[in-house]
């Protein structure tokens, strides 16, 4: 069995106070969720505060990027060895890294490496956007975005990743990927991408999640689906609801 995922990327949003206000509000209702596993990926200004007050529960934290060396003359990057210090996971690929910062292929393949090699979970997200969507396009463009992310990954190593599907249509636009599209995306092409790298066995284990305009009232759709393995949330992860959320996607999971 594949245990699920809910996490929440906060991007560029909640300071220091807001945060662990926020997640003081939150926490208890969070932590009596059964049956799925929660991240929170904060600003990396909030990583230290946040892994304080979340110490001793079941809440694990996520960076939202990092650089693929450990040191150096890398100006406002942060490393796999600082982020090992706070998270358990770390967010690798989102499509705002690869459009808005130029984010290349080979990048994200080099920071996928690094975060394995300092026992970090990489979350790796790929996803197509409208034009190639509707050039019918999606299929062969995210296989060749799981291959390329993960290249020289070792069959020992797969089954410690985390994928995201997100098309970078639905992300913030309120309009999510219909349920039936998300299955293939996921299930049939996906995961058959990582049977081809790893071995059915190993690609069974790997859990893939859905992201993209997810919110209280259509988790459980996506949830019930038998290829999603959970979902990587944006703005409703910023408000009380997410509780609602993640309480919901814990059901689907149930079958209540």
């Amino acid at each position: 069995m594949r245990t699920p995922i809910v996490a929440g990327n906060w991007k560029m949003n909640m300071a220091v106070a807001e945060a662990t206000g926020f997640v003081s509000e939150i926490r208890e209702d969070l932590e009596g969720i059964t049956g799925v596993e929660k991240i929170i990926a904060p600003p990396a200004v909030s990583l230290y505060a946040l892994a304080d007050l979340l110490d001793g529960g079941d809440i694990m934290l996520a960076a939202q990027n990092m650089y693929y060396e450990e040191k150096g003359a890398y100006t406002g990057e942060i490393s796999p060895y600082m982020v090992g210090e706070y998270c358990s996971h770390v967010i690798i690929g989102h499509s705002e890294r690869r459009t808005i910062f130029n984010e290349s292929d080979e990048m994200v393949n080099r920071k996928v490496l690094a975060a394995l090699k300092h026992d970090l979970t990489p979350i790796v997200c790929v996803g197509e956007d409208l034009a190639l969507n509707e050039a019918g396009s999606t299929d062969s463009f995210v296989a060749n975005q799981v291959r390329a992310a993960l290249a020289g990954v070792a069959e020992g190593q797969a089954s410690r990743l985390v994928l995201a599907y997100e098309p970078i249509w639905a992300i913030g636009t309120g309009k999510a990927c219909d349920v039936d599209t998300a299955q293939h995306v996921i299930g049939s092409v996906i995961r058959n991408t990582l049977t081809e790298l790893f071995g059915e066995d190993t690609a069974e284990s790997i859990r893939i999640l859905y992201g993209g305009s997810v919110k209280p009232a259509n988790v459980a759709s996506f949830m019930e689906q038998p290829d999603v393995d959970g979902a990587l949330v944006g703005g409703a992860s910023l408000k009380p609801t997410w509780v609602e959320l993640t309480l919901n996607a814990a059901k689907a999971v149930a079958g209540v």
